[in-house]
């Protein structure tokens, strides 16, 4: 097997699509954060993040689920749009 380095081109892409996918990751770790705050009683102590989360998806369980979701997609998508943005040609 060869040696194979990979081109600008491909570190480029690479680049951003793993800024995309912090970004995403961040973006829905905020809004799961203040969804848990303020969805069932307010704050996040014990009681507000067990409530928030009861609130959300019915359970606990369901709520980390769905939480964890949105944070999933929006991880991915952001890293699509990253990866789409970096390796855009700049043909006219």
């Amino acid at each position: 097997m060869k040696n194979m380095k990979p081109n600008k081109d491909t570190i480029k892409a690479s680049a951003g699509g793993a800024a995309g996918a912090v970004a995403g990751t961040s973006i829905g770790l905020a809004g799961s954060l203040a969804a848990i705050s303020t969805a069932g009683t307010a704050g996040l102590s014990g009681a507000g993040i067990t409530s928030g989360l009861c609130a959300i998806g019915g359970s606990i369980l369901g709520g980390a689920a769905l939480l964890s979701c949105g944070v999933a997609v929006l991880a991915v998508g952001c890293s699509y749009g990253g990866y789409k943005l970096a390796t855009k040609s700049k043909k006219s």
